[in-house]
């Protein structure tokens, strides 16, 4: 297997690379930059991408831009059938398709132009990382209150998805999308604020008044209050709070 990574630098991206190395891989990372395993190329550019697949059997397309994903994705499917890919490994996200985000439309538009290409594939969607859900509260870090939304969320480790990113590019192509992947656990959006407080030494009494649960209103939150950005199911990876008293360390 020769194996070419998008996105490999990026948060997901940098334990997939660990992840494969450990499990006796030698991923080359696509990276418009020189440096160890990288292999120079640019998503917008097709002629780079096609001196950069020369050789490649197998994808892990982990690279997202919300402006120019399906533009980068449709120049790397088109390099990947001239140059043979045997495999094109995607990750997309739980509930692209029943959620009203822009983002998510152009993650749906990449799992089509993906299906459409030719190329043998596997589409995996997994559910928030805990570095995504945390990012709200720390933007709010300064103020006296975090303010949540009164949705739920299933946060993930990255290593978890990494892991069964590597576990994909080992086996055949699903040629469609293989089950979706969630974290241990569906919580409200303000219980994960208060565990990330604690985390920070907030005590359990003061974390709780410190968090504000807001009902927003609109179809977009009526969505993810709904879960469908969730999986029903409970999955692998550390919790949330001992991801998050891990990181505040």
């Amino acid at each position: 297997m020769t194996l070419l990574i998008t996105g490999g630098t990026g948060t997901v991206g940098r334990p997939t690379v660990e992840a494969c190395r450990a499990a006796g891989l030698a991923p080359s990372i696509l990276s418009r930059r020189t440096g160890p395993d990288h292999v120079v190329g640019d998503l917008r550019d097709p002629a780079a991408l096609a001196t950069a697949l020369a050789g490649v059997t197998t994808v892990l397309h982990l690279a997202t831009n919300r402006r120019s994903d399906a533009r980068a994705t449709s120049h790397l499917v088109e390099a990947a059938r001239s140059a043979g890919v045997e495999h094109l490994v995607y990750l997309s996200i739980v509930g692209v398709d029943a959620v009203p985000l822009g983002y998510y439309r152009s993650k749906v538009a990449c799992e089509r132009i993906i299906a459409a290409s030719g190329v043998p594939f596997t589409v995996l969607r997994a559910t928030q990382f805990h570095d995504f859900v945390a990012g709200a509260f720390v933007a709010q870090r300064r103020l006296p209150r975090v303010v949540t939304v009164d949705v739920p969320f299933q946060p993930i480790d990255t290593r978890a998805v990494a892991a069964r990113l590597v576990s994909l590019v080992g086996v055949a192509p699903a040629n469609g999308r293989v089950d979706d992947l969630g974290g241990p656990d569906v919580l409200p959006m303000r219980e994960l604020a208060e565990q990330w407080l604690v985390a920070r030494g907030v005590s359990g009494a003061d974390a709780r008044r410190r968090v504000i649960e807001w009902r927003a209103p609109g179809k977009l939150v009526a969505a993810y209050r709904a879960g469908l950005h969730t999986t029903g199911q409970p999955g692998p990876g550390i919790r949330f709070a001992d991801w998050a008293a891990t990181a505040a360390r």
